[in-house]
């Protein structure tokens, strides 16, 4: 069981460093960069099919050199291997050409599995599954899952909350929200290779007590792996993944941005009312202040 991770690097707001340039556009080599909230989410999703089913899990992002903390990251959560696509030729991507790029990181990965088989008639070792976060916290499009699922013609399910594979079927079972709806959730069932959006709303389930001993176990591997995260990283260009430039980076890109409104910053220093806990009458007075607002008076 092979599962494959997408993640991307997304400013980190809290920092309230992002920056633009004149035209509005982000510099994210000026802003600091974190994974993508919503995708550790994904990885949890993988761990867990790994806990209960074996095998391994990498994780691939699309991105600068610096883009390599963001796979660090995401190997804390959990990883054997890490995939960097990185090249010049795949810069100011949009989602559709950032799809292209992805689904031939996942193609190669299929590869190179199959060229390292032991047994040369076996087919292509192609991932069993991919799992991709709902959306950036940066676009927010939630697009380039999908589209990366349609480049690989699988089938795919998305706003994820639980799931299971059945490996020897060749099958995968799911629950997911319907119409992203909490309230309404539908079991849903696809044959593997499959795609997988997972929902915020993933909770990973290790019921079993060897489950949850496994469980212990890798994230204790991945901890001691991170420290030379740099010995499970490879990085692949445009020309090793053999892409067309036409169809990559901003050149194969046929969004068109019209505008970008730049995000304020926090202001450095707030007024803030130091409150003793102890004392009642200093309590007494901030429930009068919240009083009206809680009221909607």
């Amino acid at each position: 069981m092979h599962s494959v991770v997408l993640t991307k690097g997304v400013p980190d707001f809290r920092e309230g460093q992002v920056s633009f340039d004149e035209d509005g556009h982000l510099e994210r080599g000026a802003t600091p960069t974190v994974m993508n909230p919503n995708d550790e989410f994904a990885l949890e999703a993988a761990l867990q099919t790994k806990v209960k089913r074996g095998g391994r899990v990498s994780v691939m992002s699309m991105g600068p050199p610096g883009y390599e903390s963001v796979l660090e990251e995401a190997m804390s959560v959990y990883a054997d291997d890490l995939y960097l696509l990185s090249d010049r030729e795949m810069a100011a991507a949009d989602t559709w050409s950032t799809a292209i790029t992805l689904s031939a990181g996942i193609e190669k990965i299929g590869a190179a599995d199959e060229q390292g088989s032991s047994s040369p008639a076996e087919e292509s070792e192609e991932p069993d599954l991919v799992f991709a976060g709902f959306k950036t916290a940066d676009g927010e499009t939630g697009q380039t899952g999908p589209q990366t699922a349609w480049c690989l013609d699988r089938s795919i399910v998305t706003h994820v909350v639980a799931l299971d594979v059945e490996e020897d079927e060749g099958r995968l079972r799911a629950k997911r929200l319907v119409e992203g709806d909490p309230d309404e959730i539908e079991t849903v069932e696809t044959s593997l290779p499959a795609f997988v959006v997972t929902d915020p709303e993933f909770e990973a389930s290790y019921r079993r007590a060897e489950h949850r001993l496994r469980h212990k176990e890798l994230r204790a591997e991945t901890e001691e792996r991170v420290e030379n995260y740099e010995d499970h990283l490879t990085t692949w260009s445009a020309e090793e993944l053999d892409l067309d430039p036409d169809f990559i980076g901003l050149d194969g890109s046929p969004t068109i941005v019209s505008g970008v409104d730049p995000i304020p910053k926090a202001p450095s220093e707030r007024e803030a009312t130091a409150v003793d806990p102890d004392d009642p009458e200093e309590l007494h007075a901030v429930l009068e202040t919240m009083r009206p607002l809680a009221g909607g008076d």
